[in-house]
């Protein structure tokens, strides 16, 4: 996050809802940063003296520093780029309609079954969703 920032700044102040918006256009919308990570970047660039802000129409316009633009010039040109090189969008499309299709299921139960068959359905949700953790602490 911080190496795009950086790398952002020297083309141009922004604020910061611009510079998730132009991660996400430069990774081909393979990484759309959240808030809570961008935010938190920037009061740390400034407490860091590397950007300062200014209000502007309600908004922080963030700017390099002198420290920030030498800091931003010995680092990666293009951070974002990696994310989208590497994205698998064939695999995202399958786990999205996965996921749609799941919900879809749970909403025609919730929607139309028993209240056991609700609490079934709840059951089977939570289950799933422990097991796909599972799946990343490889210990299935």
């Amino acid at each position: 996050m911080r190496a795009s920032i950086l790398a952002l700044l020297k083309d141009r102040p922004m604020h910061g809802y611009e510079m998730i918006q132009e991660i996400g256009e430069r990774s081909g919308g393979a990484w759309r940063p959240s808030p809570g990570s961008v935010y938190p970047t920037l009061q740390l660039l400034e407490d860091e003296g590397l950007i300062s802000s200014r209000s502007e129409g309600g908004k922080n316009l963030f700017t390099l520093t002198d420290s920030g633009r030498a800091e931003a010039e010995s680092g990666p040109e293009a951070p974002w780029e990696e994310a989208g090189r590497t994205f698998d969008w064939d695999t995202m499309n399958e786990i999205r309609q996965a996921g749609f299709g799941l919900m879809e299921a749970f909403g025609q139960v919730w929607k139309t079954g028993t209240p056991e068959q609700r609490q079934k359905a709840l059951g089977v949700i939570n289950e799933t969703r422990k097991k796909l953790y599972l799946i990343l602490a490889d210990d299935e």
